[in-house]
């Protein structure tokens, strides 16, 4: 069985204060903002067996929690990019920091685009790409912690 180890540059430290305020906002606010599309996600069918109209209140009474945590997050995303030694980040880390900043674009726009349609066909598509977009942004999010 292969075990995980984490690699610290020295001794593990706890974080100092604003480090933990920054990133236990941006968690919170990636909570909301993927947690709470995976889960309007898997109610759909449930809602639509309520009432016809039931997922797109359901859905706008969403979007007044998951938009201010999108901004949230990118206000905090900032913050966490100047947090970082940019004379320290090597090119691997500059280039996916790239990529995940294309995915968080894709993601606001997948999910801003969903909410304009109309077309039951067009939301699917739309909330299908602002999904891929906020799931690569996350997992790439994770693995530029180093």
């Amino acid at each position: 069985m292969n075990s995980v180890r984490l690699h610290f540059a020295g001794q593990p430290q706890l974080a100092n204060a604003w480090t933990i305020v920054r990133l236990s906002v941006h968690v919170l606010a990636a909570s909301v903002w993927v947690g709470g599309q995976l889960v309007l996600a898997g109610l759909v069918v449930t809602l639509r067996g309520i009432s016809y109209d039931a997922p797109g209140k359901v859905a706008r009474a969403f979007a007044r929690l998951s938009w201010p945590a999108f901004g949230l997050l990118l206000a905090t995303g900032v913050w966490n990019f100047l947090a970082i030694d940019h004379a320290e980040a090597t090119t691997s880390w500059n280039i996916v920091f790239g990529v995940k900043m294309l995915c968080v674009i894709v993601a606001g726009l997948g999910a801003l685009l969903h909410t304009w349609v109309t077309s039951p066909r067009a939301k699917g598509v739309y909330a299908g790409v602002g999904m891929t977009g906020t799931i690569a942004a996350l997992v790439l999010g994770v693995a530029l912690t180093g």
